[in-house]
This record gives structure tokens, sequence and C-alpha cells, in this order.
């Protein structure tokens, strides 16, 4: 078994369309190992997402993702990143396949629903910061 982060983000939650979200973890044979409804403040947001600090889309990524409410999940699954990876779809929702969430869901490249996880390393690290007192072994 494998963990990742999954997040619902502000604008998914604000359409109204997380349950839906929810609906394909648990249909694409996800475990919610913890799940809460957080919003992040701007300092949170620029900690989580630090590792892109010098990248230009920074300073809209992280007042978009402190704008509102956000879902944040540790799911499991065998190879669980690569599945959810693909259950999200492509970043930009223009290019993601069909079927995908981003591309039902999203709306531009910033504005996509969903995160996830690229890989173990992240994972530990993005599930630890949303989840440092749960022992998800």
């Amino acid at each position: 078994m494998e963990t990742t982060l999954a997040i619902i983000k502000p604008d998914a939650v604000a359409r109204g369309v997380a349950g839906r979200i929810l609906q394909r973890i648990e249909e694409s044979g996800f475990q919610i190992r913890a799940m809460r409804l957080v919003r992040l403040t701007r300092a949170q947001a620029e900690g989580f997402y630090a590792v892109h600090r010098q990248r230009p889309f920074f300073t809209g990524l992280t007042t978009f993702m402190s704008e509102g409410p956000i879902i944040v999940l540790a799911l499991q699954a065998p190879d669980a990143i690569r599945k959810w990876r693909a259950v999200m779809g492509a970043t930009d929702p223009a290019k993601a396949e069909a079927g995908t969430i981003r591309r039902e869901l999203g709306t531009n490249i910033e504005r996509n629903a969903t995160h996830g996880s690229d890989a173990p390393e992240t994972a530990a690290f993005e599930v630890g910061f949303f989840f440092p007192w749960i022992d998800l072994v």
C-alpha cells in the first residue's frame, strides 16, 4: 500500500462539487485514511508550496489556495500516487483526458479542482504537513 495526499481545492469546494470528487475517490478504490476541511492562511500556503517559491506562478497559487476552504485527504491504495494522478488528469483541464476529474470539473490550469502528490518523498512531506499527528502505517 502507498499513501498520497489529495486536495479538493477552493474552486471545487466553492462550486459544491467536493461530494462528486469524494465519490470518485471511493469508486476508484482508494481508502480514505484521514480527511479534514481547512482554510489555509497565506503563510501556510506559502509553506506548503515552498518548493515552488522561485516559480512565476507561486504568488497566484498561494493566493488561490488561501482564498477559501479546502478538503485534504490521505489516500491509500496500491500505487496510490500514480493512480490518483491518473484519476485527476493533466494539470491543465483542457489537456486532461476525458473522464478525469480535472477535465470534468476544472476550469483552467490554476482552478483545476484537485491536487495530488507527485512522488513518494513529496507525499511524505504533504501528508505530514496536514496530518502530523496521525500514524498512517
